[in-house]
């Protein structure tokens, strides 16, 4: 103990919200310090990293869709959880030694957030590869609570917080009271799923297949949950399924909401059966409280309007809410010693 304590005066400890979509890392008196998309270019049929392990980030996310037959720019990550160990410990290692540096002292302790659906399996596969990526400790917290102390929110106190956290991969929903989550469901749909939802709308009408960053921008651009005071039409290219040539439409934001009305529902269904089993005293708490939404999905036009029709809460987006969970573990890594017991790490047996 005395030991880990004067080596955490020369480690650079780091919290991350490692994301299906993106990974943010932040320092201990410093912030976030590195918000790069969770993608890596490898060659094709193996796991190496291209340009000497450099190939990580923003670099590979210009490759996504883009690469010739022998580079494949891939996303380590799908629904929140590890798909491909080996080339998630690569780009840990890349952010991990970006934000440390190679010639730090001692390697970091590490603060994760993690669904809170997760398997145990899936817990220690997170673990395992951010040890092999040059961690000294690793704690993992859920990211419920990560969101909420990031939020702001008074989760330690006797009253229910309420958080909705809705990322590339995954929505984790949970009512929080006394440092604790007392009811919490987790599904596999995020934004990833909405962006899939407009890819399978071109292609089934328009007969229009194009690629995922194209239709992030779709979703970004003139998606929406509810009706728009001004509905809003956008140009899109992409490949015609039948030609097989380059073509051009023109969408609307109308269409569009209709696209995205399944992934939606789910969102909506999941906030609806945390809220029915939640103890009496905690539900009535949220009536004045509210619901907070923080993650990517959280800014899609009129989720909160859709959210409080559906509940009849008030609905607040967070500040700055794709930071949110990045922001909770670095309160965690600031008091690490009150919340570690709290935590899995990797000085505790795993099932």
């Amino acid at each position: 103990m005395l030991l880990d304590s004067i080596l955490g005066v020369f480690s650079m400890d780091m919290g991350i919200d490692l994301g299906t979509c993106s990974t943010l890392v932040c320092v201990r008196d410093k912030g976030i310090v590195l918000n790069e998309p969770s993608v890596v270019a490898v060659r094709k049929g193996t796991n190496i990293v291209l340009n000497d392990g450099e190939a990580v980030g923003l670099v590979a996310r210009d490759m996504l869709g883009k690469t010739p037959g022998s580079i494949s720019a891939i996303r380590p990550l799908k629904d929140g959880v590890i798909s491909d160990f080996e080339v998630t410990e690569a780009m840990l290692s890349y952010f991990i030694r970006k934000v440390h540096g190679r010639g730090g002292l001692v390697r970091p302790r590490v603060v994760i957030a993690v669904p809170s659906g997760i398997t145990a399996v899936e817990r220690r596969a997170v673990v395992d590869s951010a040890e092999r990526a040059g961690a000294r400790k690793v704690y993992l917290v859920d990211e419920p609570m990560a969101a909420g102390i990031g939020a702001g929110l008074p989760i330690t106190e006797p009253t229910a917080s309420m958080i909705v956290d809705i990322g590339g991969g995954t929505t984790e929903v949970a009512i929080m009271s006394l440092a604790d989550i007392a009811t919490a469901e987790s599904i596999r749909i995020g934004g990833d799923d909405m962006d899939e939802a407009i890819i399978n709308h071109l292609k089934k009408t328009y007969n229009l297949l194009i690629g995922e960053a194209r239709a992030e921008k779709v979703k970004i651009a003139i998606g929406s949950a509810a009706p728009l005071q001004e509905e809003m039409t956008m140009e899109i290219a992409g490949r015609d399924t039948i030609s097989g040539l380059p073509r051009k439409i023109v969408i609307t934001s109308e269409e569009i909401r209709e696209a995205l009305k399944d992934p939606i529902t789910a969102i909506i269904d999941a906030v609806t059966g945390t809220l029915e089993k939640a103890e009496p005293e905690l539900a009535a708490d949220l009536i004045e409280n509210g619901i907070h939404i923080c993650g990517g999905g959280s800014c899609l036009r009129g989720l909160d309007i859709v959210l409080g029709n559906a509940t009849g809460l008030q609905v607040y987006t967070v500040e700055d809410p794709l930071s949110c969970v990045a922001r909770g573990t670095s309160v965690y890594l600031e008091n690490l010693e009150v919340w570690k017991d709290t935590m899995d790490h990797n000085e505790r047996g795993w099932e």
